[in-house]
């Protein structure tokens, strides 16, 4: 069997660790991994998958929202994801995103954030940690529902953002007690999905694992790997 590159896209400073997480996830379920950051070189060897991963908030101009104070954003890393993402989404390369990387998906189809979920759903508890302690209910028949194989189940949060209006061809695969939107995938494409949580951090977590050999099975079966021209253009 043959172990396909995934690009992972991170921030440039101190996501190493969160790199470190990814790729040893992917080594896991076979696959090779690159880091991706602006500023540097995009790999010579075609990308046969991509994760666009977590990190800094994505910059409110870009779909429209409410600018905030106080919030790290990285204008550089956002160029360079939806840039990945023009060329990667036409192409259908299996895409997995994370967190930041999951709205970063709504948002290059012309969806929306909630720039601050708490603004909206005032109800939600304010939860912030690395062990699986929210609850989310998964779609029935959605490509995540067969992936992880648990319903209700157990994740982690790190966030404050979430989708708000969906993008183009999109669909909701799992929302939270509070109704918060924990999951999108897409309506037609090979492989495309986005989770709010961050399974690489869930290690011991079987159903958060097949997440990554399910991206992993996609993009061996990815029939045209994406070139460093492609993704440059």
């Amino acid at each position: 069997m043959t172990s396909p590159l995934i690009g992972v896209t991170t921030s440039r400073h101190g996501g190493w660790r969160s790199y470190l997480m990814h790729r040893l996830a992917l080594y896991r379920a076979g696959a090779r991994s690159v880091r991706l950051m602006p500023g540097q070189p995009l790999p010579a060897e075609p990308l046969q998958g991509l994760v666009i991963g977590g990190g800094d908030d994505i910059g409110a101009e870009i779909y429209g929202g409410q600018v905030l104070p106080d919030v790290r954003i990285d204008p550089e890393r956002d160029k360079l994801e939806l840039s990945l993402l023009k060329a990667a989404l036409p192409a259908g390369l299996p895409i997995l995103g994370i967190c930041r990387g999951s709205q970063m998906i709504n948002v290059a189809l012309g969806g929306t954030l909630h720039t601050d979920i708490y603004e909206v759903y005032v109800q939600a508890p304010k939860m912030r940690t690395v062990l699986p302690r929210k609850t989310v209910t998964i779609e029935h028949g959605s490509r995540l529902d067969r992936i992880l194989n648990c319903n209700p189940c157990q994740v982690n949060a790190l966030h404050h953002q979430s989708v708000d209006r969906l993008g183009q061809g999109l669909k909701i695969a799992a929302r939270d007690e509070s109704g918060i939107v924990q999951a999108i995938e897409s309506e037609s494409a090979p492989f495309l999905l986005g989770v709010q949580w961050h399974p690489e951090l869930l290690v011991w977590k079987k159903p958060h694992q097949r997440l990554f050999a399910a991206l992993t099975e996609a993009a061996r079966e990815a029939s045209a790997p994406l070139s460093a021209t492609a993704l440059a253009e």
